[in-house]
Order: structure tokens, then C-alpha cells, then sequence
């Protein structure tokens, strides 16, 4: 019998990171007013990461870059983003696919997304998916669920309801 999973960890996932491809598709057109500025960070020993030699070096696991007042050349793809930004004066190229990126956060709203890494394979799976606001009160997890039904009966006002009838 053939069984057909639902993978929502990873449907969640996907839509996440298609929040920071729209962040960064209108910061490539509008560029990032009111102090708005990305924090990325990224795993960099992934094949399909694009970076110069000296930086996987120097960060062989993750790296954190930062889109604010100098970068150039911002440009973002189906599967990844590139961007220019200079070190020691030089800039280089980046090329990171979005599969590759571990959080991204916009510190000047308070907001920030963690995200499990996903492999570049045909059967992609992800445990957990952790979404998260960069406000303590405000982390929301995502986990998998026995998938309990909640009625909604109990949150309506029992005046608004008797009015109604």
C-alpha cells in the first residue's frame, strides 16, 4: 500500500523562506528604508554556496552577513539570492540559495526567522521548523502535533450569541 505523508514541516518552511526572498526582492527595488537591515546567516560548506575562497575558510561552517548601507548588486533567483559586499575594502560576490540559510532577521522591526537546514536531495526532509520573532513572548514553534480540533465555541461571547439567535 503506497502512503501518501504530508510534509507541513516542510510546506511551513518554504513559505518562511519565501518571506525573505520578498523581503529581499523589494530591498533589491526599493532598497531598505527606515533602517530597516537584514542579518543572514548561512551555512557556508554547502556545494551550491558561492563565496570566495578566503571566507569558507575563514567561516568552514556558518557565516552571518549583514545587508544595510553597503551592499550592491542585489539580485534574487528562483533558488537563491547574490549580493556584493565588500571585505577589507574589496568586494566580492556572494551567491546563497535560500535551502542554505539558517535565520534572517530584521532587528529595527524586531523580527527574525530560524530555519532547519535542507538538504539539496530528493527525498528533503525537516524535523522541526522554528519560527522565531526575536521577542521572547512572541517565539512561535511549529512542532509536529497529535492534531487536536479545537472548537471555537468556547471563545465566543455567550451575549453575542443569544442576541443572534
Amino acid at each position: 500500500m503506497s502512503e501518501t505523508i504530508f510534509k507541513y514541516d516542510m510546506m511551513v518552511e518554504e513559505a518562511l523562506r519565501g518571506v525573505v526572498s520578498k523581503a529581499l526582492q523589494h530591498a533589491a527595488k526599493h532598497g531598505l528604508p527606515n533602517g530597516h537591515h537584514f542579518y543572514i546567516t548561512f551555512k557556508t560548506g554547502r556545494r551550491d554556496v558561492d563565496i570566495p575562497g578566503f571566507l569558507k575558510e575563514h567561516y568552514p561552517e556558518e557565516m552571518t552577513i549583514v545587508l544595510e548601507h553597503q551592499f550592491w548588486d542585489l539580485k534574487i533567483h528562483e533558488r537563491e539570492f547574490e549580493v556584493a559586499l565588500s571585505f577589507n575594502d574589496k568586494p566580492e560576490r556572494l551567491l546563497i540559495p535560500f535551502n542554505a540559510i539558517t535565520a534572517f532577521s530584521d532587528p529595527s522591526v524586531k523580527f527574525g526567522l530560524q530555519f532547519q537546514e535542507i538538504q539539496n536531495s530528493e527525498e528533503q526532509t525537516i524535523d522541526d521548523t522554528n519560527r522565531d520573532t526575536s521577542n521572547s513572548e512572541n517565539n512561535v514553534l511549529t512542532e509536529k502535533s497529535s492534531g487536536e480540533v479545537v472548537s471555537l465555541e468556547k471563545f465566543r461571547n455567550s451575549n453575542t450569541s443569544k442576541n443572534n439567535s
